[in-house]
């Protein structure tokens, strides 16, 4: 079988789906408490204090950014072992390093303390950290995916994609909740409890996780009815590498979108408009609440109507919004602004739930993770680490006007409607070759 459906009858969906997204939550929890701890702590905990503010500042996210150059090898490792091993056992592995390097986090001793080994012991952590979620997403949703009932992969498979909303919401009221201790306990203790607090989300996940049962795609992958002699990312790179690349394009509004319509537009409110910050952040978290509540229901839609068309649909709304998006900025009218952003946060939702069905029907089984792990982790390199530093630089081309950034956001929606559009015809075209080799194929005898 080359598709995601089996001859298998799929088991306890929901519990796949609910493992996908305990696991997808505590991963991105962790990912987010170290990204809000390099931007208001890190500076100052593990580099020196004559260090210049800049240089401290520049040091802090450059420790952030190195977690996404290992992101695609950690799509390729754990993406071999999820083909070759199953789906379940490499998920537990990437938890389990998620989670040990975030509580190790917690326990650093501080530049103060042992000097420059600190800083390397964070940079290291935070390599495994990168390293570990190269190789979740592609797992979560693949055992959601491939358990959902026939005609339900798209709905099912949102619910790994809503880890990064849970995630964030988390990992954002945790740092609020150390800062009502004062700055003072927050700098000296308050900064590391959220990383030592992993620890339960972590093993409240590896028992959702050791209870699974591995999908049945793998069942026909060991029992060799998907045979290759090939390693996995080898295979996908001769004969899949137009679908990587197109998923990459596909998925790049999705990711690189995302950061111009939170943090470049963050920046853009307060540095250049001088709008409130604490207006902005609840605007903000109001969407990340919407896009909770409405990925499901737009999934949903996408397994009635098909998934390339929700996304489809969802990128026409990006290249109308963008503009907009911005336009209403420099009125300061806080209503306009929240109906702004809840808007392009709808029309976003409906690309980042339907795309891991798309992504998963892209490769074969004995592939599947690798695939889409690639595609995925070199989207995030790529596009989603550069999206606001590009916007920046866009902007200050034209005199720090918003336009650059919105259209080159509308370019790249555009390049991805037709990427979208490519990877339904690369699935119906292998979902042709496969049912005419199985036509070909003679049943044993007794069969």
């Amino acid at each position: 079988m080359t598709d995601r459906t089996t001859s298998r009858t799929p088991r306890s969906p929901f519990r796949s789906a609910f493992a996908a997204l305990a696991g997808t939550s505590i991963e991105w929890y962790d990912f987010y408490a170290f990204a809000t701890a390099a931007a208001i702590v890190f500076n100052d905990v593990f580099f020196p204090a004559d260090m210049p503010t800049a240089l401290k500042t520049l040091a802090s996210f450059a420790t952030f950014a190195v977690g996404f150059l290992l992101r695609p090898l950690g799509g390729i490792v754990f993406g071999h072992i999820g083909d070759r091993v199953g789906r379940k056992k490499t998920l537990v592995i990437t938890l389990l390093m998620m989670g040990v390097a975030s509580f190790a986090i917690g326990l650093l001793p501080t530049y103060d303390q042992v000097g420059v080994l600190s800083p390397i012991l964070l940079i290291v952590l935070r390599l495994v950290q990168g390293l570990a979620i190269g190789g979740e997403w592609g797992g979560a949703v693949l055992i959601a995916v491939e358990n959902a009932p026939k005609g339900r992969a798209t709905f099912f498979g949102s619910f790994a994609q809503l880890g990064s909303s849970v995630g964030a919401l988390l990992s954002t009221g945790m740092f609020s909740l150390m800062n009502m201790f004062g700055d003072d306990a927050f700098d000296s203790w308050g900064w590391r409890v959220p990383f030592l607090a992993s620890a339960v989300l972590v093993v409240i996940g590896l028992v959702v996780r050791t209870k699974l049962e591995d999908s049945p795609v793998m069942e026909e992958i060991h029992a060799g009815q998907e045979k290759s002699g090939r390693l996995p990312v080898a295979e996908v790179l001769h004969k899949d590498w137009k679908t990587v690349l197109v998923g990459v394009f596909s998925l790049a509004t999705a990711t690189g979108g995302y950061y111009v319509v939170t943090s470049y537009l963050l920046s853009y409110g307060t540095d250049d408009l001088h709008l409130s910050e604490s207006m902005l952040l609840n605007g903000l978290s109001l969407a990340a609440f919407l896009e909770l509540v409405v990925t499901p229901f737009l999934s949903l839609l996408g397994d009635k109507v098909g998934a390339h068309r929700v996304v489809v649909g969802g990128l026409a709304g990006v290249v109308v919004l963008a503009i907009p998006q911005f336009m209403v900025m420099g009125t300061g009218s806080v209503a306009l602004i929240y109906l702004m952003m809840l808007a392009m946060r709808f029309v976003m939702s409906a690309l980042y739930g339907p795309i891991a069905a798309i992504l998963a029907d892209g490769f074969a089984p004995h592939v599947r993770y690798t695939g889409i792990s690639l595609s995925y982790q070199i989207c995030n390199l790529v596009f989603g680490g550069f999206a606001p530093v590009v916007a920046v630089w866009l902007a200050s081309l034209a005199g720090g006007a918003y336009w650059p950034p919105a259209a080159a956001l509308m370019a790249v929606s555009v390049i991805g409607i037709w990427c979208t559009l490519r990877l339904r015809t690369y699935h119906r075209r292998r979902a042709a070759a496969a049912t005419a080799t199985a036509e070909r194929t003679p049943v044993p005898a007794g069969a």
